[in-house]
């Protein structure tokens, strides 16, 4: 009985190396078989998971469409919201050649008729003749002042030329607004400062100090009768005249001549003529601002229509069908597009006074000519309508501003779907935890199971080499085939 326990350690020992593949002793394949039962084991967990997840992540998207449109119309709103923005004008010159004009939504309608004796000039100073630009002037201090502002240059010996000085004035730190060039035409080298800003309070006087004395022909002070330089174009205010009334600017570019009415001079009129500043109300502004809300007004309410839908004939709901939050939008904003304003003048009272009214698929048309007609007839009322307190577009923004401001409904809306992934993701988690614990756990039962399988084969093998030698080679498959018999 020695020899059998020998081989059957032998046989024990041989079966060790088997179960490092798994299924070699019962030919089964284990991962397959752990495979699916672990499956089959999470799969109700998983699916209840799955349709929590596209469930949360489908509302999610669902109220980002719904915020997108939102903010979409609230773009809008601005134009509307103030009377004056909305009421605004436009401004025109008869003569261009003569001036243009703009006008902002303060401006008043009116016509007034527009004379231009000068423009606004800067001063411009000419120097004496040098030899070249390369010529030594002098050396010493040079002191530039425009009206009030003034700035003092070194001169010296690394900038005494023509050039050099140009070029220290344009480089000055505190350069009072003069700007230095040098032209170079048969007679020889000058020295040109021009102002850069017009004006008959910025002339400009160049005064000089210590040195060598050199600079002196660069000097112009007329209070004090240094005339040195050349002044070949004086500083002066523009000169004209607005309804025959006498008016002068520092800039030609005029404000407050008339009131909201920039106007931009371009050139003397001329003599005894003159031309017509026309401003009238801008329609056309009006219009496009009405035409982009309404357009966004629609893509709100098509938007929500689509997520709160019901379709019978493929029996398929919208994302958000019976949302309160949604349900509660529609009503308030139907509220107010439905508003009729008591005692608003020229009977612009309503959306549909102005053009403006619902159809059967439940957006809204705009007819043009109503709108034109409203916006030519009384454009401060339909301003009046749509914005100020009270107006339509008004009381829209502050509808959105609940939904869409930090800490309003879509926001808190969102933070608990996110807290639900969060949760669905956390599950997720432990349940793929517990499956593996679980795939772990069959895996090494049929592992047990594979390893008793192959040492009994090698048992039967044994045995038959025993008791029956010429048969052990078909011994050695009988186990496999589940017959244990070694004939008899």
């Amino acid at each position: 009985m020695s020899t059998p326990i020998s081989s059957s350690s032998s046989a024990a020992a041989s079966s060790n190396a088997l179960i490092t593949s798994q299924g070699i002793g019962s030919g089964l394949n284990i991962s397959a078989i752990v495979s699916s039962l672990t499956q089959a084991y999470g799969a109700a967990q998983n699916n209840q998971l799955t349709a929590q997840q596209t469930s949360l992540q489908t509302q999610v998207s669902a109220f980002g469409t719904f915020s997108s449109a939102l903010d979409t119309l609230q773009a809008t709103l601005g134009a509307l919201e103030t009377p004056s923005q909305l009421a605004g004008f436009s401004a025109s010159v008869a003569d261009k050649t003569v001036a243009t004009a703009t006008a902002s939504s303060t401006a008043t309608a009116g016509q007034y008729s527009l004379q231009v004796q000068n423009l606004a000039t800067a001063a411009t100073l000419t120097s004496q003749a040098f030899a070249g630009s390369g010529s030594t002037v002098g050396t010493g201090t040079l002191t530039l002042a425009v009206g009030a502002n003034s700035t003092s240059i070194t001169i010296d010996s690394t900038n005494d030329t023509v050039a050099g000085i140009a070029a220290a004035i344009n480089a000055a730190p505190n350069n009072p607004g003069v700007s230095a060039s040098v032209i170079t035409t048969t007679s020889g080298a000058r020295l040109v400062l021009s102002g850069t800003t017009t004006g008959a309070a910025n002339a400009i006087t160049v005064t000089e100090s210590g040195g060598n004395g050199g600079l002196s022909p660069l000097t112009y002070d007329p209070a004090n009768g240094t005339t040195n330089l050349t002044q070949t174009q004086a500083a002066q205010d523009a000169n004209f005249t607005l309804n025959g009334y006498a008016a002068t600017s520092a800039s030609n570019i005029v404000t407050g001549a008339v009131s909201g009415v920039t106007i931009d001079l371009v050139a003397p009129s001329a003599a005894n003529t003159s031309t017509t500043l026309s401003v009238s109300p801008d329609t056309t502004a009006a219009a496009t601002s009405v035409g982009t809300f309404v357009t966004a007004l629609n893509g709100v309410l098509t938007a929500v229509q689509s997520l709160t839908a019901y379709d019978p004939t493929s029996k398929t709901a919208g994302p958000l069908q019976g949302n309160a939050t949604l349900e509660s939008f529609q009503n308030q904003l139907a509220n107010i597009l439905d508003e009729i304003k008591a005692g608003a003048a020229g009977g612009i009272n309503s959306l549909s006074a102005i053009g403006i009214t619902a159809n059967t698929q439940g957006t809204y048309d705009t007819n043009s000519t109503t709108l034109n007609n409203a916006l030519g007839a009384n454009l401060t009322a339909v301003g009046n309508l749509l914005g100020g307190t009270g107006g339509i577009a008004t009381k829209i923004d502050s509808l959105i501003k609940q939904y869409t401001q930090p800490g309003g409904l879509l926001s808190t809306i969102n933070q608990g779907l996110q807290t639900g992934l969060q949760n669905v993701a956390s599950a997720q988690a432990q349940l793929n935890a517990q499956l593996a614990t679980y795939s772990a756990t069959l895996t090494a039962q049929y592992n047990a199971m594979d390893t008793a399988v192959a040492q009994l084969k090698q048992m039967q093998t044994y045995l038959t080499a025993q008791f029956n030698p010429n048969t052990a080679n078909q011994a050695n498959t009988s186990l496999g085939s589940g017959n244990l018999s070694t004939g008899g």
